[in-house]
C-alpha cells in the first residue's frame, strides 16, 4: 500500500499555506511533517484525513493495482483535542471509538494495558491528567485496525516513559505495515523516518 499526494495544495482563510506538494508513502513508512508554526502543518493533516477540502492536486491510495479515492477510510486522525466526552468512562469512549471505527484485534482493556492505563479504565475520562488523557488517546488508535496514522504533535502532554512508550507502539504498527505521517516540532524516537518540511524559514 501506498499514499501518494500530487499537486496538492492548502489554504486556511483563502490564504494559500503550501502548493505543489508531492510526496509518497509506503506501507511501513514514517513521514514527519516539520516547519514553523502558521506553515500548515495541522491543515495537511486534516486534509490526508478528508476533515478540511484541498484546493488543489490530488490524493491516493494505491494498493496493488487498485487506486483508491477513500484515504479517510484508512486513517486515525489523532489532533490537538483528544476527542474524548469527560463525563464518559475511559473505557466507554474507546469502545464508542471502537464500535465507529470498527473493532479490531485488540480488546479496549488491551488497548488500555498497552498505554498504562489498563488499572483505571472505569474513570471519566475528565478526571485524567494531561498526560493520561494523551495516553487514552493514542489507545484510540489501537482499538480499531486502521492501516493510515495521521498524529499531530503526538507527544504533547507525555513524559519521557510515555514517549518512548508511544515510539515502541508506533515503530509496532510500521512493523505490522502501517503508516505513520506525524506534524511535529520534536523527534518522535522512530528507527527510520522520512521529513517533508513546509515553509521557508524557521
Amino acid at each position: 500500500m501506498r499514499l501518494v499526494a500530487e499537486k496538492l495544495a492548502g489554504e486556511r482563510g483563502g490564504e494559500t499555506l503550501f502548493s505543489d506538494l508531492d510526496f509518497t508513502v509506503a506501507a511501513g513508512e514514517a513521514l514527519l511533517v516539520t516547519g514553523p508554526n502558521g506553515a500548515g502543518k495541522s491543515t495537511l493533516l486534516r486534509i490526508i484525513a478528508g476533515l478540511l477540502a484541498r484546493s488543489a492536486g490530488s490524493l491516493r491510495v494505491v494498493e496493488g493495482s487498485e487506486n483508491s479515492d477513500e484515504v479517510a477510510q484508512l486513517a486515525h486522525y489523532l489532533g490537538h483535542l483528544n476527542a474524548m466526552k469527560p463525563v464518559l468512562s475511559i473505557e466507554e469512549n474507546l469502545e464508542f471509538w471502537r464500535a465507529f471505527n470498527g473493532a479490531g484485534k485488540r480488546s479496549v482493556i488491551a488497548a488500555l494495558d498497552k498505554v498504562g492505563l489498563g488499572d483505571i479504565a472505569h474513570l471519566p475520562f475528565g478526571y485524567l491528567s494531561t498526560g493520561q488523557k494523551r495516553r487514552a488517546s493514542i489507545a484510540r488508535l489501537l482499538v480499531s485496525d486502521r492501516p493510515l496514522w495521521l498524529l499531530d504533535e503526538p507527544t504533547a502532554g507525555l513524559d519521557k516513559a510515555s514517549e518512548l512508550q508511544f515510539a515502541g507502539l508506533m515503530q509496532e504498527h510500521l512493523g505490522n505495515g502501517g503508516i505513520v505521517i506525524a506534524a511535529t516540532h520534536l523527534p518522535l524516537g522512530l528507527e527510520v523516518a522520512g521529513e517533508l518540511r513546509l515553509g521557508a524559514s524557521a
